[in-house]
């Protein structure tokens, strides 16, 4: 590697960004799933089914209101279900 690459690489690394980032992103993102789910007009029974998860997980996660967290495939199979675009539930 060549000294410049290096310097330039090591300049990359030691500049921070600011970002603002949403603290309460879990709380909008089951809101939002019991919105879409009660316009589907689904139960959380059949949307825990539906995804392959437990009853109780699908309503910790709405009654929670954010603190039971799901990962990114849970939330792909919500979206698929409740036939809402995945972005949608970061609104």
């Amino acid at each position: 590697m060549k000294i410049e690459t290096i310097k330039v690489v090591m300049d990359m690394t030691a500049f921070k960004r600011n970002f603002e980032f949403d603290d309460n992103i879990m709380r909008k993102i089951s809101a939002n799933i019991r919105k879409y789910r009660l316009e589907a007009g689904i139960t959380q029974e059949q949307l825990a089914l539906d995804i392959e998860k437990s009853y109780d997980f699908t309503r910790r996660l709405e009654f929670k209101k954010g603190e039971v967290g799901c990962s990114i495939d849970t939330l792909y199979r919500i979206s698929v279900v409740l036939n809402t675009s995945i972005e949608k539930f970061f609104e």
